[in-house]
């Protein structure tokens, strides 16, 4: 349980610098189709670290039903 934890804030991490560098190069650009690349980057900023969260919060409810059983 404790690697997938480690697994998923690794990726997470990753995701996180590669999406804010990719937002930082699609602000500089001036150019309308980096418009919608713009918009989704900053989506999914906000949308990935609310998933890796329910992840976690499933994680833990997995780990105190094992420990029940």
């Amino acid at each position: 349980m404790k690697k997938t934890k480690q697994v998923l804030a690794i990726v997470g991490i990753v995701l996180l610098v590669a999406l804010y560098v990719s937002t930082l190069i699609f602000a500089i650009i001036d150019n309308p189709k980096t418009y919608t690349m713009l918009a989704a980057s900053v989506a999914a900023t906000i949308v990935i670290p609310v998933m890796l969260w329910v992840m976690g919060v499933f994680l833990r409810i997995a780990k105190k039903d094992d420990n029940e059983n």
